[in-house]
């Protein structure tokens, strides 16, 4: 019994002193894993192509964190059967395929951080290892920088950095659906650095590798590229890059029952959409799409029609959105009619305070085909009847803006019959009132903008908040641009370059090789007082952004000190009176 007693203890100390794990005690572990060795003669040429593995020692244990992630091979290994450690900690990394490999060809496997070491996860920081079937190592690189052309925030935490930088080899026909010849990845701080390559000509594109497949997939990645082919003869620095939007291929997505008919979407933006309906219940509809709206509204009576009103029936259309031009697709959807989806209309501002020199919109959930102003009543205070005039949108047919002479103080109800708003098939099914008063003009600020290089065409200037919601925007042109009512508040300013005057930001579209139109962020966030004018000078030129608001600014001009004195001046005399509009009033994005 002694002897059984005496071998159990000496069997679980071996055992214990066997387990790689975390060493009890003494000054925390902070130095990376390093390399030893591998199983490829150390000149790393002449490497035999019919080698099928890699192995790589270290000086302490090892696992690999997100090694699918991280690890790019240059030109790309397929058939890839097995990566170790997987789950256990070993002293080697190992990695097998099944492929033959190209003669005269230099390899590199980029291991990202994924290497770390058992204990504290110290990462072997851009770890690379390259080998040739030839009789040399290619050498020459490209490195450069890659920014996000739209990106406010700089990721952290789970959003990581998903951008990549790859090269393919520029021949007559490229297929850009498989993976670049050669890949990496792009570093926090935005530094990439293309290694081992061979001479030769390459087209280099950017995208943000969102999936993880080292492929690009148009409008779902962002996009960044050069139009030129790049000759390698030599080492190249300083090739930066900026990504954005891609736009998504035209297709068809899916139908489904909304309130007054049906709503077709598809995935891209469509200049024209037509539809038509297939069903003999169904033969006056509406249709209505917006030019580049990826979604299309059919309207139609289901209650005079008797569609769907007992039982789920099945409903057809066609649309002409698909790889052949000038083709028609047939699509289908179950169609119930829902009693609850009646026309209803409500206010844009909520109830609440209306902001001074503002109209007052009321939004419906139908497009909106006419409106009877004549039976609403507006009134102050509750007693006193109110003169107003009432208009459909010319931007938003979903809109009613309605205008008077709205006073600081006052308190307002308008008063909306039933059956006075209607759409193609429907009415407004309740009488609604609206209560809001006029907030004061103290409350508010003004912001104007003096723009250096400012763009030739039209643009979008737009104020965000700290979500990056849109809040107020304007379409001008010009150098000058001012906002007159703006409630107080930090905002992060942005500028959407309309270059083709199409009244739409247009994406990249990396299969025809165009890019995407212009885009600016200015370099801090502007601060939004009330009764207080702010005016900012930016230079589109310059290249500081939010996330490093010291680097390099654009020369612009100083205001003289006479001019300052006007300028505050100014500011005395709009705290005596009311902020005037000496252009379009700008309405908050809701």
């Amino acid at each position: 019994m002694k002897r059984f007693l005496l071998l159990f203890v000496i069997c679980f100390l071996v055992h214990s002193c066997a387990r790689v794990g975390s060493p009890v005690g003494g000054p925390k572990d902070t130095l990376a894993p390093r390399f030893l060795s591998s199983n490829i003669d150390t000149t790393r040429i002449n490497v035999k192509r019919d080698i099928h593995e890699l192995r790589l020692d270290f000086d302490e244990y090892v696992t690999l964190k997100d090694i699918n992630k991280n690890l790019i091979i240059s030109p790309p290994i397929k058939n890839i059967k097995r990566i170790l450690p997987s789950n256990i900690a070993n002293k080697f990394v190992l990695i097998q395929w099944t492929d033959t490999l190209q003669a005269n060809t230099t390899y590199n496997f980029n291991f990202g951080n994924s290497i770390v070491d058992n204990n504290e996860s110290n990462p072997l920081q851009y770890f690379n290892f390259a080998f040739s079937t030839g009789d040399k190592l290619d050498d020459l690189y490209i490195s450069g920088e890659v920014k996000d052309a739209l990106q406010i925030k700089q990721k952290s935490g789970s959003n990581e950095n998903k951008l990549v930088v790859g090269l393919y080899q520029a021949k007559d026909t490229m297929n850009y659906k498989q993976k670049p010849y050669y890949i990496t990845k792009v570093d926090d701080d935005g530094y990439y650095e293309l290694n081992y390559l061979s001479p030769g000509k390459y087209k280099i594109i950017a995208f943000a590798d969102e999936n993880g497949n080292s492929v690009y997939d148009p409008g779902k990645e962002k996009i960044g590229f050069k139009k030129e082919i790049i000759e390698v003869e030599k080492s190249i620095s300083g090739l930066n890059l900026k990504v954005y939007p891609s736009q998504k291929p035209l297709k068809y997505s899916e139908m489904k029952e909304i309130a007054g008919g049906v709503l077709m979407t598809f995935e891209g933006h469509p200049d024209e959409v037509k539809v038509q309906s297939l069903n003999d219940k169904l033969k006056d509809i509406k249709v209505t799409h917006r030019p580049k709206s990826d979604s299309v509204r059919i309207w139609f009576d289901a209650v005079k029609n008797d569609v769907g009103q007992t039982t789920t029936e099945k409903l057809m259309f066609s649309h002409n959105i698909g790889a052949k031009k000038d083709s028609l697709y047939n699509v289908s959807l179950f169609y119930k009619y829902n009693p609850k989806n009646v026309m209803d209309i409500n206010s844009n501002n909520g109830g609440g305070s209306l902001d001074p020199k503002a109209d007052f919109k009321i939004l419906s959930n139908y497009i909106i085909d006419k409106i009877d102003p004549a039976k609403w009543v507006l009134k102050s205070d509750s007693l006193t009847t109110q003169e107003f005039t009432a208009k459909i949108s010319e931007t938003n047919p979903y809109q009613i803006i309605v205008q008077s002479d709205f006073v600081t103080g006052k308190k307002y109800q308008l008063t909306i019959p039933k059956e006075t708003i209607s759409s193609y098939y429907a009415k407004n099914a309740q009488s609604k009132r609206f209560d809001f008063d006029v907030a004061k003009v103290e409350e508010f600020g003004s912001l104007e903008f003096t723009l250096f290089n400012a763009p030739v065409s039209s643009y979008w200037i737009q104020l965000l908040d700290s979500s990056e919601k849109v809040i107020y925007q304007k379409y001008t042109k010009g150098d000058k641009v001012k906002f007159d009512i703006l409630k107080p508040e930090e905002y992060i300013v942005r500028i959407l370059v309309d270059n083709n005057e199409n009244k739409y930001w247009d994406e990249a579209d990396f299969a025809t090789e165009t890019f995407a139109e212009d885009a600016y962020i200015f370099y801090k966030k502007v601060v939004i007082r009330g009764l207080w004018e702010t005016r900012e000078d930016w230079d589109l030129n310059d290249t500081r952004t939010l996330d490093n608001p010291k680097g390099t600014p654009a020369t612009v001009p100083s205001p003289s000190v006479e001019e300052n004195k006007e300028t505050v001046q100014a500011v005395q005399q709009e705290a005596k009176k009311e902020i005037k509009s000496d252009n379009a009033i700008v309405t908050p994005v809701k």
